[in-house]
């Protein structure tokens, strides 16, 4: 079966830096892009990063400078590095595999930016 497991959600004090990570397994890591989305509360889920299978990268306007998507296909993971935080990056983030028509998604984990 085909599992992303992701890490690394916690408490994070605003400007702060944090990484997650997402695992996969069950699929040919190095042939999917692999995303981050979030969902803060009370909002519609949102693409944050994604990296396709040739490394390209493209982030939303809301983090650009500030985050960046990384992949180990060697490792069949991919990680979100997270500078700068904001309070309005307060959300789960779930970890997305997706090649053609089809998206895999983790449970998620909740990141809170707080002082």
């Amino acid at each position: 079966q085909v599992q992303l497991v992701e890490s690394g959600g916690g408490l994070v004090q605003p400007g702060e830096s944090h990484r997650l990570s997402c695992t996969a397994s069950g699929i040919t890591f190095s042939l999917y892009g692999m995303g981050w989305y979030r969902q803060a509360p009370g909002k519609q889920r949102e693409l944050v990063a994604h990296i396709t299978s040739g490394g390209s990268t493209n982030y939303a306007d809301s983090v650009k400078g500030r985050f960046t998507i990384s992949r180990d296909n060697a490792k069949n993971a991919v990680f979100l590095q997270m500078n700068s935080l904001k309070p309005e990056d307060t959300a789960v983030y779930y970890c997305n595999a997706n090649l053609g028509g089809e998206y895999y998604w983790g449970k998620g984990t909740l990141v809170t930016v707080s002082s």
